[in-house]
């Protein structure tokens, strides 16, 4: 079965508010001693993926 991929354009605004809200996340599960793997690999995607100016 093939994968679906999806691509979502965020302004920087909006880029920014994504990788705030994954990083408290992040903070939340590891103050849980949760394993943060996914987490992680997610907010590198969003880190590293180009903003589009509008």
């Amino acid at each position: 079965m093939k994968k679906r991929k999806l691509k979502i354009y965020l302004t920087p605004t909006e880029n920014r508010i994504v990788i705030q809200s994954l990083n408290n996340l992040r903070n939340a599960m590891l103050k849980e001693n949760r394993d943060t793997g996914c987490i992680d690999e997610l907010l590198l995607k969003v880190m590293c993926a180009p903003v589009k100016k509008v």
